[in-house]
């Protein structure tokens, strides 16, 4: 199993990771699966634990030192990064949306895989103009062997929506976009609909996945990001988590938990990963601390995020440097 390290979660919301493959990042996100408690007086945590663990790191929130904990999680939470072995959790009869899947390769197909392990009913909303590519993919079996679970079975999704989270609403789309052919066939993609029509054909869930990212510009050294292409980062790495707690925290069951994937480049400086990704990641971390805090009273649902290492996906390709990074 992969090592990590993870800080005091009283002392800061965000898991800070170091990871090298897509399911051992779920050693972390257990943290948020039964972490903090809503009644403890720490403004950062937000709502009582998921029903029905095997394993608890409630103990996570005493005095241990990081080490400790990081040593309890590696002891409670087992992910195999090579056979996509799960979670060491019942997860038996939970629902999950996953938003931000759209090959086998990333983080969200990991987590998907993991949380698959564990029983619970998986269904992804894929960015629009991938939708087709991966709905081709899936039918014609190019990504079965990534779908093997340990007992053999393949891993199922339960819906696939289609959504574009820099639009909360279709009234925000403008007519080059709607009239994009890579858009055409398809409707409710907005971060609203495909919320309303979760609820409709799902019904509450119980742990919401925020694995999206875009920066337009992230090759570009941020002395030379245009304000375009920075408030474009923004928008679809950060607002577009904010948009999707107002819309998806009131369908979700008491007691949940939702995540999402900030990096490192948030509070070090990582040359290369421009564009204002660095920015919308510090960003994304500060909102999740908020939201932690407002969504917790107003919903019982929990926010934390995870930090997790370089990993070769089709969308970190684009910063150009990824594989010297994993060697």
């Amino acid at each position: 199993m992969l090592h990590h390290a993870m800080q005091t979660a009283q002392q800061h919301i965000v898991a800070k990771g170091a990871m090298s493959a897509a399911p051992t990042m779920l050693g972390i996100s257990r943290n948020s699966i039964a972490g903090s408690n809503r009644q403890q007086s720490s403004p950062a945590s937000s709502a009582s634990s998921i029903p029905a663990p095997h394993i608890s790191i409630g103990s996570l929130q005493t005095g241990l030192s990081s080490r400790q904990q990081g040593t309890m999680a590696r002891r409670c939470v087992q992910t195999a990064a090579g056979n996509g072995g799960g979670l060491q959790v019942d997860l038996t009869g939970k629902k999950v949306f996953i938003a931000g899947v759209a090959d086998d390769q990333g983080f969200g197909w990991g987590i998907a895989k993991a949380m698959a392990e564990a029983g619970a009913e998986i269904s992804l909303g894929v960015w629009v103009p991938a939708l087709n590519i991966f709905e081709s993919s899936y039918k014609k079996g190019k990504f079965d062997e990534s779908r093997k679970l340990s007992n053999g079975s393949l891993m199922e999704f339960k819906h696939v929506f289609p959504m574009d989270a820099v639009f909360d609403t279709l009234e925000d789309v403008p007519e080059e976009i709607a009239n994009n052919k890579r858009y055409a066939g398809n409707k409710g993609w907005t971060v609203s609909e495909c919320a309303e029509r979760v609820s409709k054909e799902i019904g509450n869930i119980d742990i919401l996945v925020h694995s999206l990212a875009n920066g337009p510009e992230v090759q570009k050294p941020l002395l030379d990001t245009s304000r375009k292409g920075y408030l474009a980062a923004m928008s679809a790495s950060a607002y577009s988590f904010v948009s999707m707690m107002q819309r998806f925290a009131p369908i979700m069951n008491p007691g949940g938990s939702v995540i999402n994937l900030t990096y490192i480049a948030s509070n070090r400086v990582i040359p290369g990963y421009g564009g204002g990704m660095s920015s919308a990641k510090a960003a994304l971390e500060s909102d999740t601390r908020v939201l932690a805090y407002e969504v917790g009273r107003k919903h019982n649902v929990r926010v934390n995020s995870i930090s997790a290492g370089p990993l070769g996906s089709r969308a970190a390709k684009a910063i150009g440097f990824i594989d010297d990074m994993i060697k």
